[in-house]
C-alpha cells in the first residue's frame, strides 16, 4: 500500500508518489529563460525561492500544456526545487502499487515516466516519476 496524489497530466489521470511531492500549488507568472530546453517553461517565484516551471506536455513529446494551466506540483531533486504542471489535482489516496505489465505499450514519453500502476474504480491509472519529466540538461546543470 502506498500513498498516492491523483492528478491529470496532458489529459490522462496519473498517480504521483506523494514522497515526490512536496506541495501542490498555483504558480504567478512564468519568466521564459532564453534558450532553455523545451520542456522548461520558465521560472517562477515561490517562496522567496526560483523554481523551474516543467511543460509536462512537452516533456512528455506531446502538445505543449496550455499556458492558462497554473496549477503545479512542486517537487524536490537533488536539492533543487522544479514545479511540474498539472491540468487538475483531484485527491490523495491509499493504492496498492502494481508493476507495469510486460505487454504494456506506453506511447511517447509516457513508456520514460511511467513506473508502475495503481487502479482506482476499476481504472487503472499510470504511476509517474515525476523527476523523469525533467530534462536531463536541466539536472546535470
Amino acid at each position: 500500500m502506498g500513498l498516492f496524489l491523483i492528478a491529470q497530466i496532458a489529459g490522462r489521470g496519473v498517480a504521483i508518489e506523494t514522497s515526490q511531492v512536496d506541495s501542490v500549488v498555483d504558480i504567478a507568472e512564468i519568466v521564459a529563460v532564453p534558450r532553455a530546453e523545451a520542456a522548461v517553461r520558465g521560472l517562477v517565484a515561490l517562496r522567496s525561492r526560483v523554481v523551474t516551471v516543467i511543460d509536462t506536455g512537452t516533456a512528455l513529446g506531446l502538445d505543449p500544456t496550455p499556458d492558462s494551466a497554473r496549477r503545479a506540483v512542486i517537487t524536490r531533486i537533488d536539492g533543487h526545487h522544479y514545479a511540474v504542471l498539472v491540468d487538475e489535482l483531484e485527491d490523495v489516496s491509499v493504492f496498492d502499487r502494481q508493476p507495469l505489465s510486460p505487454g504494456l505499450a506506453l506511447d511517447r514519453g509516457w513508456a520514460q515516466v511511467g513506473v508502475g500502476l495503481v487502479e482506482r474504480d476499476g481504472e487503472p491509472l499510470l504511476i509517474v516519476d515525476l523527476a523523469a519529466l525533467v530534462p536531463q540538461q536541466v539536472l546535470a546543470a
